[in-house]
């Protein structure tokens, strides 16, 4: 399983004991209290307040910067047509269904593509929103404003660029956690639909941080999304945000106003939203409003009592998610009937979070004494995935059980089972698809 670099790894268990410091020196709460509670899933949020985390300058500033206006809800939580022949749905989420994939191309198109969301897709008006852009982290001049603030025509004026990308909720896969490993986790029954790839246009993270005025001293910055508060537990956890570190930010990531050629839909972050490529979904922020730049580490309730691995055998202090694992998945409905002695070609696409194109792709069907290695098909980026084929003659009718097991070129391999979390993330072994043989 792929758990990030070494810098990123540094990185968290750094973030994580300045978290400790901070909560002991400004609320009273122990480092061994914070671990604790981050081991049985508390929201620390609920007893601080969602505010409790920000900087000192980050929160003054919060509260002197004009507030955007909430936008409404739609009239239901997904906008978008969801025919069942495309999607499996929960509540908020709708799933791809793999089996309605063959035949769409190497991308995804925006009807197709598998909607996450905390609450509902809020209807904005892209004529008045505003990306603002505040905190300690970025310079400010005698007589200029404390919030840098960027209409969409101001970015679509910038400097430009496209990235081919997966994004991919971090709980893709979690039913496998109960069906395959017998240790069911909470949260969405996904199997492998929560994942698309597309072709994502914008400027860089980086060019609007400069044009903000950033500082050498910025360590972390915190997208913020607009979408409803997230309540959970009868706690209010306000708007969905996620702290990324300076270096990511600078990097790669992309604040996208087009998707496959046209714009954003309303599902999937109109009017503007952040692509962070192979890290998982949640640090894509959608419906993007702010971003809070500050020269200490950041926190949310994103980052400190979700979507870090809890339960089982990981430690109590885990770093916060960030890259995704490596997956592959067969473009076949689940049960499908295939005919005996005759010629099949098993179809399907593999991707990784590791940073590294897929290097090979190989199938079982006979639960994995011996493999067959698939045919790759080009493209095969690092941020994307690569389609794979492989012809089969099924001999015997009746059950049977076809596995894929894709690697990357920087050595990831899916295993065979993958050590269990209570919130089923990262589900990255190989997965069982039923067949029957007719």
């Amino acid at each position: 399983m792929t758990r990030g670099t070494t810098d990123e790894q540094s990185y968290d268990a750094e973030r994580a004991e300045q978290l400790g410091r901070r909560l002991e020196r400004e609320h009273g709460i122990s480092r061994r209290t914070l671990l604790r509670a981050a081991a049985a899933g508390v929201p620390l949020l609920t007893a601080l307040g969602r505010d409790a985390l920000a900087t000192p300058q980050a929160r003054a500033q919060a509260a002197t910067a004009p507030a955007p206006p909430a936008p409404p809800a739609a009239a239901g939580p997904i906008v978008k047509p969801l025919p069942p022949e495309w999607f499996d749905l929960f509540t908020t989420n709708a799933e791809m269904r793999w089996d309605a994939v063959p035949g769409l191309g190497y991308e995804i198109p925006a009807e197709r593509f598998f909607v996450r969301n905390h609450t509902a897709t809020p209807a904005i008006d892209p004529a008045t929103w505003r990306l603002r852009l505040f905190g300690s982290g970025l310079r400010r001049r005698p007589g200029q404003p404390e919030v840098a603030e960027f209409s969409l025509a101001d970015l679509r004026r910038m400097p430009s660029r496209t990235r081919t990308a997966f994004v991919e909720c971090a709980g893709n896969g979690r039913s496998f956690y109960a069906s395959q490993q017998g240790t069911p986790a909470a949260g969405t029954q996904w199997r492998l639909g929560a994942v698309g790839v597309a072709r994502w246009r914008g400027v860089p993270l980086a060019e609007v941080l400069e044009r903000a005025g950033l500082e050498r001293s910025a360590v972390d910055v915190m997208p913020q999304g607009l979408d409803a508060n997230v309540i959970s537990g009868g706690a209010d956890l306000g708007h969905v945000r996620r702290p990324l570190p300076i270096a990511k930010a600078l990097d790669d990531a992309l604040i996208a106003y087009e998707m496959n050629g046209a714009p954003l839909p309303p599902d999937h972050g109109f009017p503007a939203r952040l692509i962070v490529p192979g890290w998982i979904g949640v640090a894509s922020i959608k419906w993007l409003g702010q971003i809070e730049v500050a020269d200490e580490p950041l926190f949310s309730p994103w980052n400190t009592t979700q979507y870090r691995m809890i339960g089982g055998d990981w430690p109590a202090d885990a770093p916060p998610l960030t890259r995704q694992t490596i997956k592959s998945a067969f473009e076949l409905p689940w049960n499908a009937q295939l005919p005996r002695h005759r010629r099949t070609l098993l179809e399907g696409r593999a991707w990784s979070g590791g940073g590294a194109p897929i290097a090979a792709v190989e199938v079982s069907d006979d639960g994995g004494a011996r493999w067959r290695r698939a045919r790759l098909h080009h493209p095969n980026p690092s941020e994307a995935w690569v389609r794979w084929s492989l012809p089969w003659r099924p001999r015997a009718a009746g059950q049977a059980t076809l596995q894929a097991r894709a690697r990357d070129w920087r050595g990831n391999v899916q295993p065979a089972t993958v050590p269990f979390n209570s919130n089923g993330y990262l589900f990255g072994a190989v997965v069982r698809h039923p067949v029957t043989i007719v």
